[in-house]
């Protein structure tokens, strides 16, 4: 016993050195546990007054929580004299490990978090991404769902909708409907451009206010081709589009102004030749 006292004794210092170390570590480990839930709350906080859906905030809040705490144990640890790099090495070459074999599935997060941030569109949207033209049916975390004019389904990873180019059709409330119309060298330029304008300036859902650009474009190799550019509201840009078609077509042939089509002329040269 009294070698025990000995030893508590001339150890003393030791003894409270340590003991401050651990209250010390204690006190690290429950601050840095309160400030990791603090930071994971405010940037929940945060994600979630600009809108962004509640799976990404709630896993980015998760993973700001985890390496936050992750950091407190860290240095709980090394205050306690604990050798943390070898454990952080560890850790790290783990990391590594875990980010290439999933690197792809952490480049289509990433890009989910990017599209529900900064928003280039939304559900309902008319969009051509990845070479695929479709309305958005939903924006989840690693890809986006879209539904085709022919109603198939079509999951596009997110990595490769940032990767190129958006084209959203709905945005904008108006759209110029672009049209080439060609017809015969003999027809009447000035008739032909006269009736292309009132034929498009009578569609009731072309816009008025808006001005109609119909001229000649280009004297191709079998017809003088005319654009023709009518504004419509984005919701009736088809069906304006196929009607303007069908209604030239049949103006036209009403006022005798053909319609070419490609013509190939082949012309057989017969040689007379003597035989001997």
């Amino acid at each position: 016993m009294d070698s025990i006292t000995h030893w508590f004794t001339d150890n003393q210092v030791i003894i409270h050195s340590y003991f401050l170390k651990i209250i010390v570590a204690i006190i690290i480990y429950y601050v840095g546990k309160f400030l990791s839930k603090l930071i994971s709350k405010t940037i929940a906080k945060v994600l979630t007054h600009k809108n962004v859906d509640s799976t990404v905030t709630s896993f980015v809040a998760n993973i700001v929580y985890s390496a936050a705490f992750f950091v407190t144990i860290i240095a709980a640890a090394s205050h306690l004299g604990f050798n943390t790099s070898s454990l952080i090495a560890i850790f790290g070459a783990a990391g590594l490990a875990v980010g290439l074999a999933l690197k792809d599935s952490l480049s289509n997060f990433a890009s989910g978090v990017m599209l529900i941030i900064f928003k280039p569109f939304k559900a309902g949207d008319f969009v051509e991404v990845a070479g695929t033209a479709g309305v958005v049916e939903q924006i989840l975390i690693f890809a986006t769902q879209l539904k085709t004019g022919d109603n198939k389904t079509v999951i596009i990873p997110n990595g490769s909708i940032t990767g190129g180019s958006i084209v959203n059709y709905s945005t904008k409330p108006t759209r110029r409907i672009d049209l080439v119309i060609g017809v015969s060298y003999d027809a009447d330029l000035a008739k032909t451009k006269a009736l292309l304008m009132d034929i498009v300036s009578k569609h009731e859902l072309v816009l008025k206010d808006q001005a109609i650009t119909i001229g000649v474009s280009e004297l191709a190799d079998c017809s003088v081709n005319f654009v023709v550019r009518p504004w419509v509201n984005t919701a009736n840009y088809w069906p304006v589009y196929f009607d303007l078609l069908e209604n030239i077509k049949v103006e036209l042939d009403n006022a005798g102004i053909e319609i070419p089509f490609p013509q190939l002329s082949v012309h057989v040269n017969k040689e007379n030749t003597n035989e001997s």
